[in-house]
């Protein structure tokens, strides 16, 4: 079974590697290594454990860059994003199982930005 290593970066500059074998999700992977990310539902329809995609290598002999389609597979159809979300390199953690080794911007501040908090 592949195994891919991801980086998880936060805005705070703390950075933690996991590796999460491709039947398992960035989320199941992080918490068995006991590192806490945010989640909601885990059915990927509220958006609370979304990551954004910075790098991503593929396997191949060339290593080209990946695009966050070509980085992930999903468990199962995911609802909280919209494809411009995707475009733009969010993933919803709880249910994207990896295809490449990544580095991922992780934590609140990322669902922060695809969603302005009405109470500010």
């Amino acid at each position: 079974m592949d195994c891919h290593k991801i980086r998880l970066e936060w805005p705070t500059g703390r950075k933690k590697t996991v590796t999460v074998r491709e039947d398992e999700t960035v989320l199941e992977a992080a918490g068995r290594d006991g590192i806490g990310l945010p989640y909601g539902c885990r059915t990927g329809a509220c958006g609370t454990c979304v990551g954004r995609l910075l790098e991503a290598t593929g396997r191949e002999s060339d290593d080209r860059t990946l695009d966050v389609d070509d980085a992930f597979a999903y468990r199962r159809c995911q609802r909280a994003l919209k494809d411009r979300h995707r475009a733009d390199g969010y993933v919803l953690l709880c249910v994207a199982e990896p295809r490449a080794d990544c580095r991922l911007a992780v934590g609140p501040s990322v669902h922060t930005e695809l969603v302005e908090n009405p109470w500010k």
